[in-house]
């Protein structure tokens, strides 16, 4: 049993910096939350304020029932309801902690940071534009065969996310993996700052987040953040077949391990072969070589994987133990997942997100799956991508034409940019549809044939996913 590392009130004042406005009956809390619909009776509550609700419209509750702790912001306590009657200064008898902070997003950091560097942990921080779930889920598998490891559930991967995985160390845990997302500059260099990686990998760099950072080269210095706020003995694993990310490697000379098919990679994969339901390759490492049977399909996998090794290799797993991992590793859902329905069309699931990179990697590798067959695309629309977004959706429209996609579907704000970029690469009108998911569904029960191959792809708030649904139960 991993048994969590306890916090004291000294730790909390510590680590928040916070004022103790008064002290309750329990010297110590098991674990944080921000959720009152989940807490632990024996964690301390941290009052976050989101987009849809504020924390410590929570607090009168909470204490009432029993939570002993909580971490709530300055400005905030004269607001906090049953605020009279819970005394927070007067009561005699204070039977909870009270610790004010100016901001709780950034105590909740601040705590996160605290337990980093209290805990026997290594970190191990994955950014990129593509890749880094499926890298992430890699270099846990490789990582599980010897250590106890923590790595981050979901997309809990923001300056909420990252530190509440953080707070689930546990005594036995020696590594942790950890993705990092973000919408705008600086984002990274704060998670960075946090979790305060011994190896930080970039996978790619591409136009993702564009309405937050502007441009590519935006992006690029967004992800560089990684690097930038590293400790200066840490180990960069970069993407040497990646133009943007290779340019980076320059500000870490020697520390930087680069992976790739390029020559210039320590870490190469040779001999990469495409298959119905993944790839082989051969995995050259410094010292050792191994065959690599990835289940999983999509050229772009290799290159996660390749990332995923190296950290392996840098740690000091063999080429067996690695290859281990990899072949371990299971798609997680809605990320290129393959099923075939009763009708006999194959259908992959590629749902949980999308951006102009992601979007023309799964593409192409719809055409490499489908063979003879017809390969059929449903789009829904790509976001953040700010004044780029409509020539980007016309892209994705040239290129399913280019790439003689059979059908084409599309569906959300930039579903008539999609058809425009179709057109004009002369696909016929009549193979492409825009509209609702319903309407698109509809159609979709009229035109496939058994042999098909259906991609669905689009961001994660599109709701892609509820076409997979509707094929999967078709009758």
């Amino acid at each position: 049993m991993n048994m969590p590392i306890l916090w004291t009130i000294d730790d909390l004042t510590k680590a928040t910096k916070g004022e103790l406005l008064c002290r309750g009956e329990s010297a110590s809390f098991s674990g944080v939350s921000i959720d009152s619909r989940n807490i632990g009776e024996s964690e301390l509550f941290v009052a976050i304020k989101g987009q849809n609700y504020d924390g410590h419209s929570f607090i009168g509750d909470l204490a009432k029932k029993g939570i002993g702790c909580f971490v709530v912001e300055s400005k905030k306590v004269p607001d906090i309801p049953s605020y009279n009657d819970l005394a927070f200064y007067k009561s005699k008898k204070r039977k909870f902690t009270c610790i004010a902070v100016k901001d709780t997003t950034k105590a909740l950091g601040d705590l996160a940071s605290f337990q980093r560097k209290r805990a026997n942990v290594s970190v191990i921080a994955i950014t990129g534009s593509n890749g880094k779930t499926t890298t992430r889920e890699m270099a846990a598998r490789i990582l599980e065969q010897r250590f106890d490891t923590l790595s981050t559930k979901g997309n809990l991967n923001n300056e909420i996310g990252l530190p509440l995985t953080l707070l689930n160390l546990g005594h036995r845990h020696r590594w942790v993996v950890l993705e990092l997302g973000m919408n705008s500059p600086g984002e990274i260099g704060r998670l960075t700052k946090i979790c305060r990686p011994d190896i930080g990998i970039i996978t790619n760099v591409g136009p993702a987040h564009l309405e937050g950072l502007g441009s590519v080269e935006g992006v690029k210095n967004a992800k560089g953040e990684l690097i930038d706020n590293m400790n200066p003995d840490s180990i960069a694993i970069l993407n040497a077949d990646d133009p943007m990310v290779l340019g980076l490697a320059e500000k870490r000379p020697p520390k930087t391990i680069l992976f790739g098919l390029s020559q210039k990679a320590m870490i190469r994969a040779t001999s990469v072969v495409g298959k119905d339901v993944g790839n082989t390759f051969t995995l050259n490492l410094p010292k050792e070589t191994v065959q690599v049977d990835l289940q999983t399909p999509g050229s772009f996998m290799v290159s996660n994987a390749l990332a995923a090794a190296a950290t392996g290799c840098w740690i000091g797993f063999s080429a067996k133990e690695i290859k281990k991992g990899i072949e371990e590793f299971k798609p997680i859902k809605g990320r290129m997942n393959l099923c075939e329905t009763k009708q006999g069309v194959h259908v992959i699931d590629d749902t949980y997100n999308a951006n102009p990179v992601s979007m023309e990697a799964a593409v192409k590798s719809l055409v490499s799956l489908k063979g003879e067959n017809r390969g059929i695309l449903i789009v829904g629309d790509m976001f953040e991508l700010g004044r780029q977004a409509e020539s980007l959706h016309e892209k994705t429209g040239k290129l399913s034409a280019e790439l003689k996609i059979a059908r084409l579907y599309a569906s959300g704000d930039f579903a008539g940019a999609v058809a425009k970029g179709a057109m004009a690469k002369k696909m016929r009108v009549n193979d492409i549809i825009t509209g609702t998911k319903s309407q698109i569904i509809e159609d979709l029960k009229d035109n496939l044939k058994p042999g098909d191959w259906v991609l669905v792809k689009g961001s994660r708030a599109m709701g892609m996913e509820k076409i997979v649904e509707e094929l999967k139960s078709w009758e």
